[in-house]
Order: C-alpha cells, then structure tokens, then sequence
C-alpha cells in the first residue's frame, strides 16, 4: 500500500501542492490557460497514441473493417479508427447503427470531447491500456505506473475547455468511459487515480466537482476515491483559500458527501477508541 503524507504548506496559500508520497500526480501543471496552449507541445514529446498508430499494430483482421473518421474538440483534430474497434463501445455503436452513410465515408463528430482524452480511448481501445500503463509490483503487491523514457513526458493533468482550466487526466478519462459505456476502462482509470504526484488542491478541487458532475449518482466509485482523498489530507484541504471559496460558492452534492463522510469518519474513530483494547488487538489496521 502506498504511504500517503502531504507537505504542510503556508497558511492562505491558495494553490498548495501534494508531496510526492501523497502519488496524486506524477508532475505539476500550472492552473491556467496556458497550459492548453501548451498542450501540443507536451504531446509531441509522447508516444503516439492516435488512431492510425495504434491500427497500425492492430491485428491483422482490423484491414477488413471499415475505416471510421472521427473529428474530435474545438480545434476539430481528425482521428481515424477501425469501425469493429470502435465498435466495442455501446456509444459508438450505436452511433455507427444510425448512420445511413456509405461504408466508405463513416464520421463521428465529436466536438465536446478533448483530442488528448479520445487519444487515450482510443489507444485503450485497441492495446486494452493507455499511456503511462499499469505495472503491477510483485515486491510491494501494488499497482504503479511504468516509468517513461527520460525524452517521453507524462502530464498527470489536461486543460479542459469546458471547465477552462487543469483536471486531472486519469479523471476525465473515467468519465469519458462512462460516456462510451466502457467498464473496464473505467476501472483502469480508476485505478490510476492517485498514482501520480505534486498536483495542486484546487486542481484535485476542480477534478472532483468535474467527476461529480459527469457520472451518474448511481455510480459512487470515483466520488468515493475524492472524498477519501479530501479526508486523508485535511490538513491540507482546511487551510486552502481555494476549498473555503469553492464552500462559500456551494451548488454541488459533493459538499454534502462530504460532510456525511467526515462524520462517519469522526464516529469511525469515536468508536474504535472507545472499544476494550482487547477487542481491538486482532484488528487489521
């Protein structure tokens, strides 16, 4: 299990940093705008992740499917992939069904979802993982990323458009997954939260209120993972500017969860101090 501990950062520090045995993300991104700009130029240093790499190690029965174009954010980047890879996704197939278009000219708009996120989707798609990939340490019985190559860099965050601003990667991968009905995609993603290093609190803030805002209430997996997350570093989170007005704004269930879970925290504790330590001697910690 990893050890989780966070740097005591200055008090009215609004953009304090966890240390890097918190392993909430692997690198620290700026919270501005800039970043997006920057975003092409972080991605040329990375593997390929794009359709037309991926298809290129495909198996071989991926010639005889139809090619699907896709035309992916703002910015309207083309991607290309494999009609039965896509296919995969309940959302794309369905998509795929409707369409009364000849084979040949197969076109998915996808204008709300960023380039950076589908690459990733994409690339699950056809390798069954995205970059950086799980690594499971036998010594330790743990899940870690792989290490990149000294000249690959990984950014644990991307500049969102719709939100303006840095969330987690790994976040938004999730709830893309939930969009094309992958579950097990979502619970890689899943399983990467965390596993990264010196991400700011008002970006894991934002990350938080964006999963609570793009999974459904029935699905409580990702929103437990922040609530946890929030309760281990309160010592942090209380003296943040950025959690005292994200508070004061309200507007989003996550507050009120996170008070429940707080409280049963506190009565969790309250509990466990209050039992005969004899009863307690063979509890696992």
């Amino acid at each position: 299990m990893f050890s989780r501990r966070f740097e005591q950062p200055q008090a009215g520090n609004q953009h304090k940093s966890f240390s890097k045995s918190q392993r909430v993300g692997r690198s620290s991104s700026s919270f501005s705008k800039e970043a997006g700009v920057s975003k092409r130029r972080h991605e040329s240093r990375r593997r390929p992740t794009t359709s037309s790499h991926a298809g290129a190690e495909a198996p071989s029965e991926n010639s005889i499917s139809a090619i699907v174009t896709l035309v992916v954010g703002q910015e309207q980047r083309i991607f290309a992939a494999h009609e039965n890879v896509l296919s995969q996704s309940p959302f794309f197939q369905s998509v795929l069904q409707n369409q009364m278009l000849d084979s040949q000219s197969k076109k998915i708009s996808l204008p709300d979802e960023e380039p950076e996120i589908f690459s990733s989707v994409l690339e699950y798609l056809y390798k069954g993982d995205y970059y950086p990939r799980l690594v499971h340490n036998k010594k330790r019985n743990s899940w870690e990323l792989e290490q990149p190559p000294e000249e690959a860099r990984h950014e644990a965050t991307v500049y969102h458009h719709g939100v303006e601003g840095e969330l987690l990667k790994d976040t938004v991968i999730y709830c893309a997954a939930e969009k094309y009905g992958l579950e097990e995609l979502k619970r890689v993603a899943l399983r990467k939260q965390g596993l990264q290093s010196g991400i700011q609190a008002s970006t894991i803030l934002a990350s938080a209120r964006y999963a609570y805002a793009n999974t459904p209430d029935t699905d409580s997996k990702l929103r437990a993972h922040y609530l946890a997350l929030i309760i281990r570093s309160r010592s942090t989170f209380k003296r943040s500017g950025t959690m005292q007005l994200e508070m004061f704004n309200g507007g989003t269930q996550l507050f009120f969860d996170l008070f429940v879970a707080l409280c049963n925290h506190v009565d969790d504790i309250s509990s466990a101090s209050n039992t005969p330590r004899t009863e307690r001697s063979g509890r696992p910690f």
